[in-house]
């Protein structure tokens, strides 16, 4: 006869993962301009900053040097990552090599009903910010639907380390924007025009026209931080909006 045996002890509740956390707390500082490229920091005001005690601090500084967001300035501290040009050239590099492979391979795999979704959400930024006005709560969901499109792509790949790469690689990039962290008044309607381009060809599944129109897309981004004149759109959504 098979003796009783009592059952297993209930498998202990994990505490949660403080570093990751730390982490998480991080890179909204970055989101939101709260940390700026450049600015010298000590352990105990990131500490503050991030509301995380000091252990989960320390576990992430080493995180964070690796990723070339921070590094350790002997005698004066720790400091955020300094934007200069070859960190510019290098972000945006990495960051178009890794959206134009997504954005193609999004283009054959998307639902049509997913893309009728994400150029809604466009259009109704457009529609709000030609009636006006342009305030805070609008900058801020555009903002939101314009990472959202780029970071819905690359999570689309269904590849962890790709995703991994491009978050890290992003955070780069809003350092590098910091001043723009969300899309500003004057530049959100140009944003969304470009993004309307580029969804009306995906929505044709036109693989060449994705890749050129996405390339586009980067580098006005990439010559707007650098003060250069944005280069031209051959396009505008303004016909196809209904009247108001």
């Amino acid at each position: 006869m098979t003796p009783h045996l009592p059952p297993p002890p209930a498998a202990p509740v994990r505490a949660p993962n403080l570093r990751a956390q730390a982490y998480e707390n991080f890179r909204q500082q970055i989101v939101q301009a709260h940390i700026r490229p450049g600015q010298f920091i000590s352990q105990r005001e990131l500490m503050q900053l991030l509301a995380m005690p000091l252990g989960a601090v320390r576990e992430l500084i080493p995180r964070l040097e690796a990723e070339g967001l921070l590094r350790t300035v002997p005698q004066r501290g720790l400091q955020i990552a300094n934007v200069d040009l070859k960190l510019i050239k290098n972000a945006f590099e990495l960051r178009l090599l890794l959206e134009r492979e997504a954005a193609v391979r999004f283009a054959t795999s998307a639902s049509d009903a997913e893309l009728e979704r994400i150029e809604a959400d466009h259009r109704s930024i457009v529609h709000r910010a030609r009636r006006g006005p342009i305030d805070e709560a609008l900058l801020a969901e555009a903002t939101q639907v314009d990472w959202g499109l780029h970071e819905h792509m690359i999570d689309a790949m269904g590849n962890e380390l790709i995703s991994e790469a491009y978050r890290i690689n992003s955070l780069r990039v809003r350092l590098i924007k910091f001043e723009n962290s969300s899309l500003a008044a004057d530049i959100l309607l140009a944003a969304m025009e470009e993004h309307l381009w580029f969804i009306e060809a995906l929505r044709r599944r036109d693989t060449a026209a994705v890749a050129e129109r996405l390339t586009h897309h980067i580098e006005s981004a990439r010559r707007r931080v650098l003060g250069l004149p944005r280069p031209a759109l051959p396009w505008s959504s303004e016909p196809l909006d209904p009247p108001t």
